[in-house]
């Protein structure tokens, strides 16, 4: 199995631990493309500060992101795992997993980045700031550029497997599963239901559907489950107390869409 996560917006510091090492990140055959657009995002950084600041659609109380940027080569790297934090990642609570589910996800997730295209949680990272929907002046939208790169090293990620695709909009730009692997991948919605004058009304509700997603990913590294398509994804979740609801994709190669019905959201 493997899970496609998006980064978080917010990131915990740096620390003092050894640098970045290019080299040593999962998926080797996006160093190129990691050089590209890291090379780009310190020149920036280290130059023009307004100029950094609106590329990377930063507001004044952010503007020491620039700075941050600008020494991403020498900064402290921690695994990436610590790096993110935000909705998903606590209520994912890496930290609290035992050892077993710990090893778990270090195999299964897969966070997608607009600075490093996708890394394990296990990859050292440095704390930064560039989201996916970034134009950087050279590379383009980054969203597009990560397509070419993606598409040679995301299917062997995902291997034979089921891939569990709980990304947001604009980290699903960069890599779209496609043929035999988009036929065993499924797509997550979290619906928040609710009776209002009588009539169930649902919405998605962004904070709360992160803080699922984030559960869900637990409850599957915790308990060690580990479906093989997503037809036994359904059921799992099923088993594990979530209302889903699926159909199975018209044709061939095509995603399944799932939609996780709560209406209790906390």
């Amino acid at each position: 199995m493997l899970v496609l996560l998006p980064p978080s917006e917010g990131k915990a510091s740096s620390g003092r631990g050894a640098p970045l090492a290019l080299e040593s990140l999962s998926s080797p055959a996006l160093t190129p493309a990691r050089e590209a657009v890291l090379g780009e995002l310190v020149e920036l950084c280290a130059g023009d500060e307004e100029k950094a600041r609106e590329v990377l659609g930063l507001s004044e109380g952010l503007r020491g992101e620039v700075a941050k940027n600008a020494e991403l080569r020498t900064a402290g790297a921690r695994p990436a795992g610590e790096i993110y934090t935000g909705v998903l990642y606590d209520a994912l609570g890496l930290a609290s997993l035992d050892t077993a589910a710990r090893q778990r996800a270090a195999r299964s997730l897969l966070v997608f980045s607009g600075l490093w295209g996708a890394v394990r949680v296990t990859d050292r990272i440095p704390s930064y700031r560039c989201s996916m929907g970034v134009k950087l002046p050279g590379l383009g939208a980054l969203g597009a550029f990560w397509r070419t790169p993606m598409a040679s090293a995301l299917p062997e990620a995902a291997g034979d497997g089921l891939v569990l695709d709980l990304r947001s909009s604009a980290y699903a730009t960069a890599w779209k599963p496609k043929g035999e692997v988009a036929g065993r991948t499924a797509t997550v919605r979290v619906l928040h239901s609710q009776i209002v004058d009588g009539v169930e009304k649902r919405s998605v509700v962004s904070h709360f559907n992160k803080a699922t997603k984030g559960r869900i990913v637990r409850s599957l590294v915790s308990e060690g489950i580990a479906p093989k398509d997503p037809a036994e994804l359904v059921e799992a979740l099923r088993d594990l107390g979530y209302v889903v609801e699926a159909e199975a994709p018209a044709k061939a190669g095509k995603a399944w869409a799932l939609d996780v019905v709560v209406t209790d959201i906390h």
